[in-house]
């Protein structure tokens, strides 16, 4: 897989000039995204953001739709490498737990506006259908959680791909709420008390006891004992 060989630090020179050059692409088009939103970008507008011409622009990405890709794959491959590492940590329960809805979010929140623009209207019903890209090797590594989960007498028979999209959709809601929402989900009055802490603690539980054998309820409740 293309991904694989992506994870390799093991850059040329040239490489990594033009990574630089792709990486100020993007982040003038967050700029843009922010100050504007989506209809404030156009190629032009993002080579005028950082001196260079159009068609020099044109090099790098022969379209917006092909930025938006590169987007989309930036955010997928730093999910996918802190989905690895919450994986590699797991050595009780299951490892679509708390801390891996907490990283999803987490990766989001880093850098909201290239979250945000990563899921504007751009987005492709088949982009993680590109078994070359972060964005495949993201889904299929939940899916392979969900799996392991199942095998382990933690999660209930399912069907790994329908549960993988209903925990990707929780996560992505939560996710939009605190990019979006400035002091989520404390803002309002009567959630003051509140922290995204809490609110993702209670939405992997939920999550979770949906899922649940009567295994994995047993090791919630025993876990909620010891706070």
């Amino acid at each position: 897989m293309a991904v694989d060989a992506e994870l390799d630090d093991d850059l040329s020179p040239a490489e990594r000039r033009r990574r630089k050059v792709r990486d100020a692409i993007v982040e003038a088009a967050e700029a843009i995204f922010t100050e504007e939103g989506e209809a404030g970008i156009s190629m032009r507008r993002i080579a005028e953001r950082i001196d260079y011409s159009p068609a020099a622009l044109y090099k790098y990405f022969d379209s917006k739709e092909a930025l938006f890709d590169e987007i989309r794959e930036q955010f997928f491959e730093r999910l996918y490498r802190r989905m690895q590492a919450v994986a590699d940590t797991v050595t009780d329960g299951p490892q679509v737990n708390e801390e891996c809805l907490r990283a999803y979010v987490e990766t989001g929140l880093e850098q909201p506006a290239h979250y945000r623009l990563a899921f504007s209207s751009w987005f492709e019903t088949d982009f993680d259908d590109r078994q070359d890209s972060f964005g495949y090797a993201a889904s299929e590594r939940l899916e392979l959680m969900i799996q392991k989960a199942i095998a382990d007498g933690w999660f209930r028979e399912c069907d790994p791909t329908v549960a993988a999209m209903s925990v990707w959709a929780g996560a992505h809601g939560l996710t939009m709420l605190a990019v979006t929402i400035p002091d989520f989900p404390g803002a309002k009055e009567k959630c003051a008390h509140l922290t995204l802490d809490d609110l993702i603690a209670f939405h992997a539980e939920a999550t979770g006891r949906g899922f649940a054998t009567p295994k994995l309820n047993a090791w919630l409740d025993a876990k909620k004992a010891k706070k």
